[in-house]
């Protein structure tokens, strides 16, 4: 029992992160049957775990492939790389504002168009979770999931979003922008930067974004009563 309950927990803590989370508590309580009738085993165990996670991971890219699922986001939202945050600031002060708040912008519009490319991985690594990779989430941490996700997807998420990351930059403008906005720097009197690599940067702080999203909920699900929304979690946790 105690197994069981630690992984639905894990499972819900992805499943949070969407208001559409149906298809998860049917999930859930066909699990409360299996315990009616005695308790699952550790397969069914585990393969319950990786349709929820399934449905779970999918909800929470879908929330950052959105317009403004990065930018309006202010704990993900992706800023001036730190290597030119003096340009920024300098350049507002001159009147420049404007620029650098599009600049900004177009960096975001660029996750977000890339962000669905996440589902397909996500689903990937689930399917070839093992017994001991759920057991290393049952005993870890408070973001023992979302630790599993990044050492199993970051690789391969990296390698996915970079390609369109650059190709989103082009199309919302982004590397046009950030021309521009240096080009007005270096004109001013006394002024030089560094370069930036834009396409890692963007990559990068996109997938900070996506992981912290789901070690947040996580974390709530874990210390949070109110989280716990289905009947099964709020018996179990309430019996505690």
């Amino acid at each position: 029992m105690r197994r069981f309950v630690s992984l639905a927990v894990f499972c819900f803590a992805l499943i949070a992160l969407s208001s559409h989370a149906g298809l998860f508590d049917d999930i859930m309580k066909g699990a409360g049957g299996a315990l009616s009738k005695g308790g699952p085993d550790d397969s069914q165990i585990v393969a319950g775990l990786k349709e929820a996670l399934t449905v779970g991971t999918d909800n929470a890219v879908s929330l950052v492939s959105v317009t403004d699922g990065y930018f309006a986001n202010q704990a993900i939202k992706i800023r001036m790389p730190d290597k030119i945050q003096k340009v920024a600031d300098v350049l507002g002060k001159v009147g420049y504002q404007k620029q650098v708040d599009e600049f900004v912008l177009s960096m975001n519009r660029a996750a977000e168009m890339a962000a669905p490319q996440a589902k397909s991985i996500f689903v990937e690594s689930i399917r070839e979770m093992t017994f001991e990779d759920a057991k290393k989430i049952l005993n870890g941490g408070d973001t023992a999931a979302t630790d599993f996700f990044k050492a199993s997807t970051s690789d391969r998420l990296y390698e996915a979003f970079k390609p369109i990351i650059s190709s989103s930059m082009n199309d919302v403008g982004a590397t046009r922008k950030y021309k521009e906005m240096m080009g007005q720097y270096t004109a001013l009197p006394f002024t030089s930067a560094e370069s930036v690599d834009l396409d890692h940067h963007v990559t990068n702080k996109s997938l900070d974004g996506l992981f912290y999203m789901v070690g947040e909920e996580e974390k709530k699900i874990r210390t949070d009563p109110a989280a716990r929304v289905t009947d099964l979690l709020k018996t179990v946790f309430g019996s505690k």
